[in-house]
């Protein structure tokens, strides 16, 4: 295991997968938990089961972590098994316990080197998983996932954009609202929201509050995929947590704003996942 991996596996097993709250882990802090934004954030995780055939035999779960939220759960309830690969055994834990002990089966496995036959999955997916991969391993990776991928059926990979363009169109936008939600919380006394996984740390994520991360655009991916497998890039979500916490409030319309993003979002999903901040790329096995 290279060192980047093992850094990615002990920050996962001593901090990332430590649950600070009922069902509530310290990596949750990465995710939009506001009851403002909950709908949204609900259904953009549900946009996964569009492209998964609805029944099989085995689901892969690459890169399982602990099935961190409900929806996740949704992927394989038709399918006998849930196979769930990931580094960190205290993830597959969870998962386990999540996922039904009959239901789900558990591998330590690293996702650029997948122990299992080809073919043998009627659908897969992989979730917030490949950038924490060096980039010479990334396209490895997605062709593993393609090997093992039953004939005639799908894979799911949901990841990040390094450079999109609707992040920068709204990161100077982003600075001066900050600013002035800043000044307006000084005039009026009012603190910051603090989110539910900062509320506990161990001593280890004193010291280590984020991990490896390597993320590219569209058009890298494009270029390096198009020559290998057949695939198709939609959106997932076009804004980041940043972008949420800063532009959608509660009592300024935010819940109003979100159903007008997805909406958008349905209208053009190609645009959107090419550039927005997290595309869903679905990988087909024909």
């Amino acid at each position: 295991m290279t060192d980047i991996k093992q850094e990615v596996r002990e920050f996962y097993d001593q901090v990332g997968w430590q649950e600070v709250g009922e069902g509530v882990y310290q990596n949750a802090r990465y995710e939009d938990l506001r009851p403002v934004s909950r709908n949204y954030i609900h259904r953009c995780h549900l946009r996964v089961n569009r492209h998964l055939k609805p029944t099989g035999r085995y689901l892969l779960d690459a890169g399982s972590g602990p099935i961190q939220y409900p929806e996740y759960l949704t992927y394989s309830e038709g399918y006998d098994y849930r196979v769930c690969a990931d580094i960190s055994h205290v993830a597959l834990l969870d998962a386990r316990k999540r996922a039904g002990l009959d239901h789900a089966l558990c591998v330590v496995a690293d996702v650029a080197h997948l122990p299992f036959a080809p073919g043998v999955f009627d659908g897969v997916v992989s979730l917030h998983t490949l950038h924490h991969l060096p980039q010479d391993e990334h396209i490895l990776a997605y062709q593993e996932l393609y090997r093992v991928l039953a004939d005639d059926a799908q894979a799911v990979v949901v990841n990040g954009w390094g450079d999109a363009l609707i992040p920068r169109l709204l990161a100077k936008p982003m600075r001066w609202m900050n600013r002035i939600i800043g000044i307006l919380r000084r005039i009026f006394g009012i603190q910051a929201p603090v989110h539910p996984a900062k509320l506990v740390q161990t001593p280890e994520s004193e010291e280590r509050k984020s991990t490896f991360v390597r993320k590219y655009d569209a058009e890298w991916l494009k270029e390096q995929l198009t020559p290998i497998m057949a695939f198709d890039i939609f959106v997932w979500r076009a804004v980041s947590v940043k972008h949420l916490r800063t532009f959608v409030h509660s009592g300024f319309g935010g819940r109003i704003l979100l159903r007008l993003l997805f909406w958008l979002e349905a209208r053009a999903p190609r645009y959107f996942g090419e550039n927005g901040q997290y595309p869903l790329v679905v990988i087909r096995k024909q």
